[in-house]
């Protein structure tokens, strides 16, 4: 039925808008008196044996929607609704901003990938964070990361200072935070992935986050999937030196190849991170790479390319402690969240663990 409604509707209309219009339906149901829980009870069964503790949080599954669809804080409990097992918000940055001319998000049907140059627009990490302060918690609530990054307007020279801003504001109400210095997006922000950068950053966050909230804030690093195998070893010596409490990979490429969305029509398209289908295998190594590096010391949150039950799956027993997924959610709907984890279910019986903390890494 989606997919009919993705063909005749939202396929001919501007991504952005289209992503507009279906994220207000889904915010309509779930502020509905009783119809919140009536979807969540047919969208999010829930097998006990999904269950996982990561990041001292307990968790109804492994799989998370990923920051970039709820980037203000607007919809959290109509996403939890639909399934996903925890909601990433973001990317916040410290003041508010537009975000990129538009148009600035393309579909890449045939590879079932997008391409997206939205520049973190959002409304600030003052706003965001009023609006986080006001949430009514309860029983259907969701588990709430937190991902921050540099205002573009910044210079680098100053951007520790914007990314403790935006933490001193926000950590108290996230479950977790996440750096991201990886979107390609932001000019710069790349050049902060730097093990010289990356430190007196990382540091200077979660020093803000302690004197912000009297409990541990999980913190978490961001990482681009066109870095060195390796720099992606620096990085995890960096966290695991660091004390850093996990490291989430993979965000948008700026790689192109082996598309088959005509060339013409990708250079029209321009600039952009590449999310979706075509991040997969990347995504798995740097994963596998980053599991064998540091050897279960860290949690481990993949994303990049999972569209399916098995996608998910082999994430799990490569190492990965948490998944998330973003782009499949457009070409799949409501109800991916309920076939994913009734996938999960199976393959977890089927390989004859008792519990999904049994399952991760055990293929590593």
């Amino acid at each position: 039925m989606y997919k009919l409604l993705f063909n005749l509707v939202f396929r001919k209309m501007d991504p952005e808008k289209a992503h507009h219009l279906a994220f207000f339906w889904i915010r309509l149901a779930a502020s509905v008196p009783g119809l919140r829980q009536l979807v969540a009870l047919v969208l999010a069964p829930r097998d006990k044996a999904l269950r996982t503790t990561a990041l001292g949080l307990d968790l109804p599954g492994p799989f998370g929607l990923g920051a970039g669809f709820d980037k203000n804080a607007v919809g959290i409990d109509g996403l939890a609704m639909l399934g996903f097992d925890y909601v990433e918000i973001g990317t916040v940055t410290g003041e508010p901003q537009p975000g990129n001319p538009t148009p600035r998000l393309f579909r890449l049907v045939d590879d079932r990938a997008l391409i997206n140059r939205m520049g973190f627009n959002n409304q600030g990490s003052t706003r965001i964070a009023a609006r986080l302060a006001q949430r009514q918690r309860g029983s259907l609530s969701p588990v709430v990361g937190v991902n921050i990054g540099k205002t573009k307007v910044v210079e680098e020279a100053d951007a520790v200072a914007d990314y403790v801003k935006s933490t001193e504001r926000l950590a108290k109400y996230a479950d977790y935070l996440v750096v991201n210095v990886s979107s390609p997006n932001t000019p710069g922000l790349r050049n902060l992935q730097a093990v010289s950068h990356l430190g007196p950053l990382l540091s200077a966050v979660r020093q803000a986050a302690d004197r912000s909230t009297p409990h541990h804030v999980p913190l978490l690093v961001k990482i681009a999937p066109d870095l060195a195998d390796e720099d992606v070893d620096a990085v995890a010596d960096l966290a695991l030196e660091l004390g850093l409490d996990g490291i989430i990979a993979t965000n948008t490429t700026i790689g192109r190849e082996g598309l088959r969305e005509p060339a013409a029509r990708i250079e029209e398209i321009g600039m952009g991170g590449l999310s979706g289908a075509p991040l997969k295998e990347r995504s798995l190594e740097v994963l596998r790479r980053l599991r064998k590096r540091t050897d279960g010391r860290l949690t481990l949150v993949s994303v990049g390319g999972i569209e399916t039950a098995e996608d998910a799956w082999q994430r799990i027993i490569a190492g990965a402690d948490l998944v998330q997924g973003y782009s499949a959610f457009i070409y799949e709907g409501p109800f991916w969240m309920r076939r994913v984890h009734k996938g999960l279910s199976l393959r977890l019986r089927r390989a004859g663990f008792k519990s999904l903390a049994e399952a991760v890494g055990s293929a590593a």
